[in-house]
């Protein structure tokens, strides 16, 4: 693999795209809007910028790594000249569909497709194309470039070639791999949307306020993040379309705290919005 192409220059889009250029990919960021583009480009810039002051890059490596990656509007050009492409779109099926059939349309025939999803089935995503067994998940950890572990889930026609090509895509990133059969939720998603859900219900239930119960699980279970400061990073709304999707699928234990459910509708979404469990306009981490 030589040429890949991601599609969304979200945080995880453009946190991807990071990751395949410095891993030595020439690597085009692709969205439908240029000022989204722009504001990536700027946060990729950034994360450039800190890694050469902390010594995790070299200015050389910086350069080069910066002349490997494009950012693009045109989704159907650079798709033809792919040998990977991985969406990281919303979490919504509709989106991924409209996606994986376009690129079906104008990809050659030995590009590989991944999915960039926490729960969602690559098995129906595959169906959305000509090719299942060359489609696959592949799920990054928010922030990509400090995150070790890229989990890589294989739907039911997926071939072996493909698990292989993209766990050697993924650890040319410089990424720690796990290759696992789907079923919904995965390992880590799983896991964590218990953990988080649980947190939402002892809030509700009065049991201490998001700090203690923040604090207990980072010092008690030794979680580099509370679980209230994950949800509001990885968005409260993308955490509820989780547990929303694991209910239909797994069942009751993964019924979405009321309370939660009602952040999600105040707006309270987490850092994107300013406010989510904690509140980030007045000073950093601080709840209102």
């Amino acid at each position: 693999m030589k040429n890949i192409v991601v599609i969304g220059s979200g945080v995880m889009g453009r946190g991807i795209a990071y990751v395949s250029a410095v891993g030595g990919f020439h690597t085009t960021l692709v969205d439908i809007s240029q000022e989204q583009l722009i504001r990536a480009e700027n946060e990729i810039d950034s994360i450039f910028e800190k890694g050469l002051a902390r010594k995790k890059i070299t200015a050389a490596d910086l350069e080069e790594s910066k002349s490997r990656l494009n950012y693009s509007v045109s989704l159907a050009q650079h798709v033809s000249e792919a040998d990977l492409v991985i969406e990281a779109v919303p979490e919504v099926m509709d989106i991924k569909r409209n996606i994986f059939e376009v690129i079906d349309q104008h990809a050659s025939e030995h590009c590989c497709f991944a999915t960039n999803t926490s729960t969602m089935s690559p098995t129906e995503i595959g169906s959305f194309t000509n090719r299942p067994d060359k489609v696959i998940a592949m799920h990054f950890f928010n922030p990509v470039h400090k995150m070790p572990l890229v989990e890589i889930i294989k739907g039911l026609e997926t071939s072996e070639e493909t698990a292989q090509s993209i766990k050697r895509a993924a650890e040319q990133m410089g990424k720690e791999t796990v290759v696992i059969n789907e079923f919904p939720g995965f390992v880590t998603s799983r896991i964590s949307a218990l953990v988080g859900n649980e947190a939402f219900y002892m809030l509700q239930e009065g049991l201490g306020t998001p700090e203690e119960i923040d604090k207990a699980i980072k010092l008690g279970l030794n979680y580099p993040m509370g679980p209230f400061e994950l949800g509001d990073l990885v968005g409260l709304d993308t955490r509820l379309n989780n547990l929303k999707y694991l209910h239909s699928k797994l069942g009751e234990k993964y019924r979405p705290a009321p309370l939660l459910e009602q952040y999600v509708k105040a707006g309270r979404l987490g850092r994107k919005t300013g406010k989510g469990v904690y509140d980030y306009t007045a000073r950093e981490g601080v709840r209102q």
